[in-house]
Order: structure tokens, then C-alpha cells, then sequence
């Protein structure tokens, strides 16, 4: 199968494209023919080494998490999945694997796409529909009627949290770049920033602001809050409360308990699936660097070819 790994850590041209060997499936695990992978800034991170510590990998390496296809062979103890069942996952980011043509994946880490959903459409939702879920609901406690700040909130976990915080009741201030305030209007923001034209500073009373940014945005983010309000960071592991406010990282492990939330959402058309741009996989590299500039609108997927 061709496959696009690496063989040391760097930036995104340390991928290489080649043909690799998939082993069979285990007794609990299915093997899924790959349609389209989503490209997350976690893939970025691990190719640069910077989260060894965290998701330790070992060369040569597949990058990718997020995948939709089709099974093509079941482990001996798999009962609930079959051969040309549509389903669509997200693996460890130990294993990897989503940049290639197939994958081996624990059957409990995939889920049946519906059939209104498409390839691209269930590859760009678990890592974003679930970092989402978690920092709002989870880490963030937002309840409905509170006020929440998404930073970046026409990017691919940023446009999930919209539909999500809006959806629950909450009262949603986002920021974007002038060229998405449409967008992110459209997904249920009561306000939008243009931050590049206003400050977000200026805003209070805030119970919780989701931040994907870091640095010079979430130490400003501190001022927005109200008494009691939380912070809710994607980017600063160090992040620590303060005497009048919490702070807290947000650690996305696994997809699997959120997948079932989204195929609801979905067919219940309470969720938009925003999609910046589709690569095949020979151009791995170039879907990487996209990522890697912060400013992709929505999801980047790579398609594989057959």
C-alpha cells in the first residue's frame, strides 16, 4: 500500500511517500480501506518531535489520526462491523497510520458513518467535534446561558465549538479574521470579532473562553473574564488558576466517546462539517504545511487515491 511516513523528526518535508506493508488484523481490530484523512495540528506536532513525551512514536512512522473508508478484513472476536461496512475513527496518535491507503485500528475506535454523511465529512470530525466537546463541556463546564469566547473560531476546532456552545444555549462571542465573519456568523455566533480590526480585549463578563491560540491571546484572555470564569487552552500545558479564575488544559486522548454525538448532530442538521481544502496523498507534505501556518479555514483531509 502506498503510505506517507517519516523517518526522523522535522518540519512537514521530512515526509517521504512510499509503498509499505500493513499487517493483518488482530483478534479485536478491523482493517479499513482509507478514503480521506484529516489533517490536524497535532499530526504537525508529532512530525516536529515536540510531544514525544506525550504520544512517543516510533520510526518509521505513518502520521495521521483522523480517517473514513471502508473495512476490508475483521479480527476473529470483531462482531459488530463487517467487510464494506462505511465507518470512519480516529487512531492513538502513538500508532498513527491515517496517511495511507489502509489502516489497522481497534474495532471499539471506529463508528458506522451514516450514508448522508460523505468520506470527507466523517474524516474531519473526530479530533475537532471532540477537542471541542471536551474543552467546552468538559474541562470549560459551559452551562446554558453563559457567555463564551472561542478564539480562531473559523478553524477546524474552533467552527465545531460555535455549533456546539450554540447548541447548548450559550451566548457566543468569537473571533476570526474579517474574510470568516460570515462563516462563523452562519454557525451560530451571536458576535464576532474581526480580531485583526478590534480588540477582544475590550470585552467582560465572560464565563469561559476557549483558546487554540496561546501566548499573546490567552495571556489577554485572563482580562475577559468575569469573577469565578474559566479558561479552557488547547496549546499552554502550563496554564495554571489564578486567585479569582481557573485555568486548565485541555488533553484530548480519544475520539470514541464522541463519535456517536456527532452522527446525531449530523443527521439531525445541527452540524456543518467546514472543509478549507482537499489534497491527495501525494501531496501529504503541502496538506501538513497548511496546517502547520494556523490559518486554515475549517478541516485540511487528504484523499487517497485507489
Amino acid at each position: 500500500m502506498k503510505a506517507a511516513f517519516i523517518g526522523a523528526f522535522g518540519a512537514p518535508d521530512v515526509i517521504t511517500l512510499g509503498e509499505r506493508d500493513l499487517r493483518a488484523p488482530g483478534a479485536a481490530e478491523v482493517s479499513v480501506r482509507v478514503e480521506t484523512a484529516s489533517v490536524n495540528p497535532l499530526d504537525v506536532k508529532i512530525l516536529a518531535g515536540y510531544l514525544q513525551q506525550v504520544f512517543p512514536i516510533e520510526f518509521p512512522y505513518v502520521p495521521g489520526t483522523d480517517f473514513s473508508g471502508v473495512i476490508d478484513a475483521v479480527g476473529a472476536e470483531v462482531t459488530q462491523f463487517k467487510p464494506g461496512d462505511r465507518v470512519f475513527g480516529r487512531t492513538s496518535p502513538n500508532a498513527g497510520g491515517a496517511f495511507a491507503q489502509r489502516l489497522v485500528v481497534s474495532a471499539e475506535d471506529v463508528c458506522l458513518m451514516p450514508s448522508a454523511m460523505s468520506a470527507e465529512q466523517a474524516a474531519a470530525l473526530p479530533t475537532a467535534f471532540g477537542t471541542a466537546q471536551q474543552a467546552l463541556f468538559d474541562v470549560g463546564r459551559l452551562q446554558r446561558g453563559q457567555r463564551v469566547l472561542i478564539h480562531a473560531a473559523a478553524g477546524g476546532v474552533g467552527s465545531m465549538a460555535v455549533q456546539l456552545a450554540h447548541h447548548a444555549g450559550a451566548h457566543v462571542v468569537a473571533t476570526a479574521s474579517g474574510k470568516n465573519v460570515d462563516l462563523v456568523k452562519s454557525l451560530g455566533a451571536d458576535e464576532v470579532i474581526d480580531y485583526r480590526q478590534q480588540d477582544f480585549a475590550a470585552l467582560r463578563d465572560i464565563d469561559l473562553v476557549l483558546d487554540t491560540v496561546g501566548q499573546d491571546t490567552l495571556a489577554r484572555s485572563w482580562g475577559v473574564l468575569r469573577a469565578g470564569g474559566r479558561i479552557a487552552t488547547l496549546v499552554d500545558f502550563s496554564i495554571r488558576s489564578t486567585a479569582t479564575h481557573v485555568g486548565e488544559s485541555v488533553f484530548f486522548a480519544s475520539a470514541t466517546p464522541f463519535l456517536a454525538q456527532a452522527v446525531q448532530m449530523f443527521q439531525q442538521g445541527q452540524l456543518q462539517v467546514i472543509t478549507d481544502a482537499i489534497f491527495p496523498l501525494d501531496e501529504a507534505r503541502s496538506a501538513l504545511e497548511k496546517v502547520a501556518t494556523g490559518h486554515a479555514r475549517g478541516k485540511v483531509l487528504i484523499r487517497m487515491s485507489p
